[in-house]
């Protein structure tokens, strides 16, 4: 036996020779990266594994490497492709020469990688985390809150030195429109592994005063594309998607929709495009209230002169009527004078005694009659009269109550309270998309008039 038997180097080269015969120089082979590592020297030494699709059964392995010169090439290829880090745990697929050494054993050397299988591993989880969203009924949750009428009181989350939160607060700042907005940042790390963590912890820290705010918003400013993968979170998704405030993303990438830009309720391409819905939806704010204040004064002033017809009309009856019923009763009065004026020459006839005893009676009683009905026809007058002074008192006091609301809703009233006026030609200014450049503005104050040109519209 001992005749028949062979070296291990010999097996080993035996092996080598029959794996270099068998395999083309290059194969493709689907694998998952384990153990990623770059040493000083720029190569990277990785493991390529295998696993069943419960992800617990090892079922292959086997050692990998790029040298520098690839691998710098390659790690940039796809990064830029795929907006993810070249680490452990992804899927890819890779172009590898086989080597088999008779001490190192088998090592798979890679020479090129499709950056599309990874992208659609990262397709199937963002479908997947999605479809979580949706099955736990929160996906569009935040969606569904309207955001208030003055929207200006803005939570911010970013890092404080992002160049996308200067240019977001520059923008609100310095709006064409001189809306106030009132900015709190809460920082927080918008790329790396503690992005989800750090966002969700602002977030809280939101919420405990969510009654300053009116949105919330998060931005950062650009970056590689490669660093989007924190904002794929199915936390930091359900986070925002239960929010109770509206949230309005600007990550800073046109392309790329991540799973917090889906959930949120308003997605903005840049930080300064979140600025710009911000003031666009001022805006329209202002162009509602002032068609709101232009229909309250028409149906005052209709209410005023409706108010002011029927006072007219109200004292046209009164003289009227006042004028019929002294008239009746002065006619009974006559009426009465004579008829008492036949009785008493009708009772002469008889007695004069009598007739001058019932004669002297009538006359008292005549008398006393006219004073009661004298005085009964002071009583309604004065009633009548205190009764009309009181309801015109009243119709001026609610004249005077309709002068003040007008004064109150008054456009000079409107400009004390710091809005402004942009004419054009003469005309009110109500949408940016009417201008044009080296047009003139002028810019009406409280106290005063401002002229201006248009140098270039942004």
């Amino acid at each position: 036996m001992e005749n028949n038997a062979i070296s291990l180097f010999e097996l080993n080269r035996t092996v080598k020779e029959v794996l270099h015969a068998a395999l083309p120089e290059k194969v493709w082979i689907r694998a998952e990266t384990s153990d990623v590592r770059q040493n000083q020297n720029g190569h990277c030494y990785l493991e390529f594994i295998e696993k069943d699709k419960s992800g617990k059964t090892m079922l292959a392995k086997a050692r990998g490497m790029i040298w520098s010169t690839t691998f710098h090439l390659l790690k940039a290829y796809f990064e830029s492709t795929t907006g993810q880090a070249f680490a452990s745990g992804l899927k890819v697929l890779v172009e590898v020469s086989v080597e088999y050494h008779e001490v190192f054993g088998l090592s798979l050397t890679v020479h090129d990688i499709d950056p599309a299988y990874t992208l659609g591993d990262q397709a199937l989880n963002r479908a997947a985390i999605l479809r979580q969203l949706e099955e736990d009924g929160v996906l569009d949750l935040n969606k569904e809150l309207e955001l208030p009428l003055l929207t200006n009181r803005i939570a911010v989350i970013s890092s404080p030195t992002a160049a996308g939160y200067e240019d977001f607060c520059n923008q609100l700042e310095n709006n064409s429109q001189g809306f106030v907005f009132y900015i709190r940042l809460f920082p927080a790390i918008m790329q790396g592994d503690r992005t989800e963590n750090s966002i969700i912890s602002a977030l809280e820290q939101v919420y405990e005063h969510q009654e300053k705010f009116d949105a919330v918003v998060i931005i950062r400013g650009g970056g590689a594309t490669s660093e989007l993968s924190a904002f794929d979170s199915y936390l930091l998704a359900a986070s925002v998607a239960q929010f109770p405030l509206p949230v309005i993303t600007g990550i800073g990438h046109e392309r790329d929709e991540t799973v917090l830009d889906i959930v949120a309720h308003t997605r903005a391409k840049t930080p300064t495009a979140v600025a710009e819905f911000l003031v666009g939806y001022m805006a329209d704010t202002a162009g509602d209230l002032d068609m709101a204040q232009q229909l309250l004064t028409e149906i005052v002033q209709d209410r005023m002169q409706d108010e002011k017809d029927r006072l007219k009309q109200a004292e046209s009856d009164f003289v009227y009527m006042s004028r019929n019923w002294y008239k009746d009763q002065s006619t009974f009065l006559a009426s009465l004078g004579t008829t008492l004026k036949k009785e008493i020459q009708a009772y002469r006839k008889g007695s004069d005694a009598l007739l001058a005893t019932i004669a002297a009676s009538l006359v008292r009683n005549t008398q006393q009659l006219s004073k009661e009905e004298q005085k009964r026809l002071s009583s309604y007058h004065a009633v009548l009269e205190k009764n009309a002074l009181g309801s015109l008192v009243a119709k001026e006091k609610q004249l005077e109550l309709y002068d003040k609301i007008l004064e109150l809703v008054s456009p000079q009233n409107i400009l004390k309270k710091g809005y402004t006026l942009t004419m054009a030609d003469g005309k009110l200014v109500k949408s940016a998309a009417l201008l044009g450049e080296g047009q003139e503005l002028t810019t009406q104050f409280a106290d005063g008039k401002v002229k201006s040109i248009i140098k270039k519209k942004v």
